[in-house]
C-alpha cells in the first residue's frame, strides 16, 4: 500500500474521518498537524532514476493519497492544482483519495477532468447517518469515473441502501476507531452494512474492529495490533 503525502496536517479535529489516525501519525514525528504544509515528498510520484525510469513503477495496489491530511484541505487549494497535473501525468498509477470534504470538490479541479480520470477513486467518509446524508448524495452527484464509502470510524449504525441503489458506489469499507480514546464500534453495525452490500451486489470489507469492539453484547478490548487481524478472523469481506 504505497502512501504519497504531498501535505500534512489536518488543520480542524471532528468527531470523524481518520483525524485520529492523522494526529497521531504526525505526532509521531513531532509534527504540528494544525499547520498545513507541504511535504517533502510533494513530487515524489514523478521522482526518477538514473535510467530515467520512474522512482515508482505501476502498482498492483492503489496509490493512497494524503493519509495524514485531506485532499481537499482548504489549505492546500493551490498545491492541489500541481497534484492533479501530476496525476494525469502519471495515468499508469491508480490513485486513491479519501475525503470527508467531499463539497470542496470542485475547488481547483483541472479543466480537462470533465466526467473523471480513470485513474482516480474518490473516498467519502461517513461515520454516523448524519455525515452519510449529508456527503453521499454529492458524492453521488460529482463526474467521478470510481466511487468509494468508508465508515471509519463507524460511531452508529448506518443505513446507505438509497446510495447504493445507485449502482455508482464499488465498495464499502467499515472500521472501528483506534486510540486510547476510541468510541465504541458495534459488530452488529458492521454485519448491517454488509447486509446492505449483499443486497445491491457491492463489494465489502471490513478493515479494522478498532479498541472497543462489542460483539453479542460483550465488550473486547482490542490493542492496536490486533485490530485488524481480528477483523480479517471474521471472514465476511465480499468481494
Amino acid at each position: 500500500m504505497p502512501i504519497w503525502n504531498p501535505w500534512h496536517g489536518c488543520h480542524k479535529k471532528s468527531a470523524g474521518c481518520l483525524n485520529c489516525y492523522m494526529f497521531r501519525r504526525d505526532s509521531e514525528f513531532d509534527k504540528d498537524s494544525n499547520t498545513v504544509s507541504k511535504t517533502n515528498s510533494f513530487d515524489m510520484i514523478l521522482k526518477k532514476k538514473k535510467d530515467g525510469t520512474y522512482k515508482i513503477q505501476n502498482e498492483k495496489d492503489y496509490i493512497y493519497t494524503c493519509m495524514t491530511s485531506d485532499f481537499f484541505i482548504e489549505e492546500a487549494d493551490e498545491w492541489r492544482k500541481e497534484i492533479w497535473q501530476m496525476i494525469k501525468q502519471r495515468k499508469d498509477l491508480k490513485f486513491f483519495i479519501i475525503t470527508k470534504r467531499i463539497e470542496r470538490f470542485y475547488v481547483s479541479l483541472p479543466e480537462d477532468w470533465k466526467d473523471g480520470y480513470e485513474n482516480v477513486t474518490i473516498c467519502s467518509t461517513c461515520e454516523n447517518q448524519k455525515t452519510a446524508n449529508e456527503r453521499l448524495p454529492i458524492l453521488l452527484e460529482l463526474p467521478i469515473k470510481h466511487r468509494e464509502i468508508i465508515h471509519e470510524p463507524m460511531l452508529e449504525k448506518i443505513n446507505i441502501e438509497k446510495y447504493l441503489q445507485s449502482n455508482k458506489i464499488e465498495n464499502v469499507t467499515c472500521g472501528g476507531e483506534s486510540g486510547p480514546n476510541a468510541r465504541i464500534c458495534n459488530y452488529e453495525w458492521i454485519l448491517d452494512i454488509r447486509n446492505q452490500c449483499l443486497k445491491y451486489n457491492v463489494p465489502f470489507y471490513f478493515k479494522q474492529t478498532g479498541a472497543n469492539f462489542i460483539r453479542e453484547n460483550k465488550l473486547y478490548k482490542i490493542p492496536r495490533k490486533e485490530q485488524m487481524r481480528q477483523a480479517q478472523k471474521a471472514n465476511i469481506n465480499i468481494k
